[in-house]
C-alpha cells in the first residue's frame, strides 16, 4: 500500500509538471489536503460580501503552522493596525498623533532606510508603546533568497540598527516586502523566532504622485472592514496622514476596537 501511494503521488506530480502547473501545490489523494512547496507566492485576497472575512491564497490554518497570520479572531470586532514604513516623507508623525488620540497601538514594519533617516520617529514609536517590526533592510524580494544566512542578514541588520537607536530589542514581527514569499521563507523566519504577518485589508495608497482622495480611501476601507482584520496602510501616504483620525472614529462608530498584533499569538 505504501508503495502504491508513493507511485500515485509521483505520477500526479509528473502530470502536474507536464501540464505546466509546477510543484506549488501537490494534492494528497488520500487525505484531501495539500502541501505548499517552495515556489514564489504573491500574497493575495479574494473578497465576498461586504464586512465578511476575505480568503487568502494560503489558508489561515496553513499559515499558522509556520507562525504566520493574515487575519485575527473573526468572532470579535477587533482590528489590528499595521503600517509599512519604506521611508519618511512627513506623514508618519500625523499617523502617530491619530493613534495616540484614539489610544490605539500600531505595528510599524520598518526597513533600513527608515531607521537610518528617521531615528527620532522610531524612538517616538517605541516610547509611545507601538510595535516596531521587521520589513528587511533593503526591501528585496525575499522569495528569491534561499539560504538561511542571507535571509538572516536582511533581518538581523534591521534588528541591530533598531537596537542601536532605541537600546531595546525589536519585536519579532516580520512582513515580507511586497507580500512576496514562499513557505521556506516563513520557516526561516520562524527559526529566527519571528511571526510573519500578511494582511486582510489594504488599498492602493503607495503611489506618491497618484494619491487617492479621502472619499476614495473611505470607499475601500469602510465597506471591507471585518472582525479580526489586519489592516495594512503605508506611512508614506499623505491621504493616510490626512484621514486616519477620522477613519479610526468611523471604525469605532461601527463598533470596532483596536487590538495589539502580538495578542494573536
Amino acid at each position: 500500500m505504501k508503495y502504491k501511494k508513493t507511485l500515485l503521488i509521483l505520477l500526479l506530480f509528473l502530470v502536474m509538471y507536464g501540464a505546466g502547473i509546477g510543484a506549488a501545490k501537490i494534492v494528497d489523494v488520500f487525505s484531501g489536503s495539500y502541501a505548499i512547496r517552495n515556489t514564489t507566492e504573491n500574497w493575495g485576497l479574494g473578497f465576498g460580501e461586504e464586512g465578511s472575512t476575505p480568503t487568502g491564497n494560503v489558508s489561515a490554518e496553513e499559515l499558522k503552522k509556520e507562525d504566520a497570520y493574515y487575519v485575527g479572531n473573526t468572532a470579535q470586532n477587533v482590528i489590528y493596525l499595521t503600517f509599512d514604513c519604506g521611508y519618511e516623507n512627513g506623514n508618519t508623525e500625523k499617523i502617530l498623533d491619530a493613534l495616540k488620540k484614539h489610544n490605539a497601538t500600531g505595528a510599524f514594519f520598518v526597513v533600513g532606510n527608515f531607521l537610518e533617516t528617521a531615528p527620532e520617529i522610531v524612538k517616538r514609536m517605541a516610547k509611545e508603546g507601538h510595535l516596531v517590526g521587521n520589513h528587511t533592510y533593503h526591501h528585496p524580494d525575499m522569495s528569491k533568497i534561499s539560504d538561511a544566512e542571507s535571509f538572516g542578514k536582511e533581518i538581523g541588520d534591521v534588528e541591530k540598527l533598531y537596537r542601536e537607536i532605541t537600546g531595546e530589542e525589536m519585536a519579532k514581527l516580520y512582513r515580507p516586502p511586497q507580500g512576496k514569499f514562499n513557505m521556506e521563507n516563513l520557516r526561516m523566519a520562524k527559526e529566527l523566532g519571528y511571526h510573519t504577518f500578511f494582511w486582510s485589508l489594504a488599498y492602493v495608497d503607495w503611489y506618491q504622485d497618484d494619491q487617492p482622495t479621502p472619499e476614495e480611501a473611505y470607499a475601500k476601507l469602510l465597506p471591507r472592514i471585518h472582525p479580526g482584520a489586519i489592516v495594512l496602510l503605508h506611512s508614506t501616504s499623505s491621504t493616510n496622514g490626512q484621514i486616519l483620525d477620522e477613519l479610526l472614529t468611523k471604525w469605532e462608530d461601527m463598533g470596532y476596537t483596536f487590538g495589539v498584533l502580538t495578542d494573536l499569538f
